[in-house]
């Protein structure tokens, strides 16, 4: 059975438990197990759908690659053996 298959199911349940005649203690048990499925199920799916979208068919995945652009990072503390005149940035 396919997961969409499933999710289907699920719903078929869930919409004809209050005709069944069953005890309100086990419709209760019935709504958690099924609404507990389909968070789990309706997770994998949209999981799947995601890697799917990001596949670019060569088994490697696309992402966006962020690089900053900063020329060289800004000291603001001296050490110990730099004079502050060093460590204090330059204008230029």
């Amino acid at each position: 059975m396919s997961r969409e298959s499933f999710v289907f199911f699920l719903g078929f349940i869930v919409l004809f438990t209050p005709f069944l005649g069953i005890p309100r203690d086990w419709k209760e048990i019935v709504y958690m197990c099924a609404g507990t499925l389909l968070m789990l199920v309706g997770f994998h799916l949209r999981r799947t759908a995601f890697l799917r979208s990001i596949d670019d068919g060569s088994g490697e995945r696309r992402n966006d690659v962020f690089v900053e652009s900063a020329r060289t990072p800004v000291r603001t503390k001296a050490s110990a053996h730099e004079s502050y005149s060093e460590a204090t940035p330059q204008s230029e």
